[in-house]
């Protein structure tokens, strides 16, 4: 039962509303029989093991939804989506995932439903990292037009600001201004206020925000993380500050 490696425990909200109905009795099934909420991992981190899985769950929905949102699958979105899972809980969660995924493809469903049960159960902080990879998956063969519409709608159905919106996207599609619009400013702000901005968004994207997902989900966020403070020293650098 290979999905115990890497979606071990109970389902959590996800197995419930517009998620559950999508995902079916063949998986919330096999997960359900693997059920012990509050695993603690070997470093000691005690993961809200529910709250994980839907996050999983979540992303796996979604994934589908942008894959598919240019009429269209390519090899190059399914291999993003199998090297972010392989990347972070192993070589067969990339499989599995894939698999899935492949599932998910072949059936109708309401995003906007989808997106206001996570709105509703899932904390800004996890959607901002769920928001963030489905950017990067979307990205991964060039942004199309459809896909930025679906893009546009999660973000706004999930409770994501447009600028918080566009400062995601700006790290996967280059600008004169993409350091700027990743720290949610403007290029003519202050050297205090680009301080000021770098501070915020440290704190707003924080790997620690999401440790409660687990180690692997904190990995993933160190991503978003980076790229805030690499924009950050491109600034300074630029202005010498």
């Amino acid at each position: 039962m290979g999905l115990g490696k890497w979606i071990a425990g109970a389902l959590g909200w996800a197995m419930f509303g517009p998620i559950g109905g999508i995902l079916g009795y063949y998986l919330t099934s096999r997960l359900e029989s693997l059920a012990e909420a509050g695993v603690v991992y070997g470093d000691g981190q005690t993961v809200n093991q529910g709250q994980r899985n839907s996050f999983l769950m979540s992303l796996l929905v979604l994934s589908a939804a942008v894959i598919k949102a240019d009429g269209k699958t390519t090899s190059q979105e399914l291999a993003t989506l199998r090297s972010f899972f392989a990347s972070n809980f192993g070589p067969q969660a990339g499989n599995e995932a894939e698999e899935i995924v492949n599932e998910l493809l072949k059936k109708d469903f309401n995003v906007y439903e989808v997106c206001g049960q996570i709105r509703s159960c899932m904390d800004y902080s996890q959607r901002l990292q769920l928001y963030h990879y489905l950017v990067s998956l979307g990205a991964c063969d060039g942004l199309h037009q459809r896909e930025s519409d679906l893009l546009e709608v999660i973000a706004s159905y999930i409770g994501i600001s447009k600028a918080e919106a566009d400062s995601v996207i700006a790290q996967f599609r280059p600008s004169n201004d993409s350091n700027y619009r990743i720290l949610e400013i403007a290029p003519a702000a202050t050297d205090e206020e680009v301080k000021k901005a770098y501070r915020k968004m440290a704190v707003k994207y924080h790997p620690d925000k999401v440790a409660t997902l687990g180690a692997d989900v904190q990995k993933a966020a160190e991503e978003k993380f980076k790229a805030v403070s690499q924009a950050y020293e491109a600034i300074c650098k630029e202005r010498g500050i």
